[in-house]
């Protein structure tokens, strides 16, 4: 028996104003998306924009419904749009923006497991990095530079 360490290496922005010129026009898009999200139940907004090789922009928000597991949150809102709209197009980047209604949130929020696994099936697809850009309503903002880098030993296709 051995021990096997894994690793995420993430990069950290102060601020949202630290970010490049082209990631605060997708984490802008994603901003505006949030704030179009249908969240009544838990008052938590969620935005996502998505970058497409072919230069396309496609936003998303979570949609919840009071059947909760019927809702979609916003990261696969927008990726399997992109996915029906643009089925050969690959996704070069997600700008991801996440906050409460009832307090400041200013901790970058990750995708949730079942988001990971989705973009996840679009990274083996396109057999190339998503990178991904996380954050709350304000603060810090963390990239990481593929879905791999969060979702380490990850289930796809290959073990089908």
């Amino acid at each position: 028996m051995k021990d096997i360490k894994i690793e995420s290496i993430l990069t950290v922005y102060e601020d949202y104003n630290e970010l490049p010129e082209d990631i605060v026009s997708l984490m802008d898009t994603a901003s505006k998306a949030r704030l179009k999200a249908y969240a009544p139940y838990s008052k938590f907004l969620v935005g996502a924009a998505i970058l497409l090789d072919n230069g396309e922009v496609i936003s998303g928000n979570n949609q919840e419904n009071a059947s909760y597991p019927s809702g979609l949150c916003a990261e696969r809102t927008a990726i399997y749009y992109a996915g029906a709209e643009y089925p050969d197009a690959k996704i070069v980047r997600m700008a991801l923006t996440a906050g409460s209604q009832k307090q400041p949130t200013t901790a970058p929020i990750p995708p949730c497991g079942a988001c990971r696994q989705a973009i996840s099936e679009y990274e083996v697809k396109q057999d190339s990095p998503i990178e991904i850009y996380f954050m709350g309503t304000s603060g810090k903002v963390v990239k990481s530079h593929s879905l791999a880098n969060l979702l380490p030993l990850g289930f796809d296709r290959s073990f089908l």
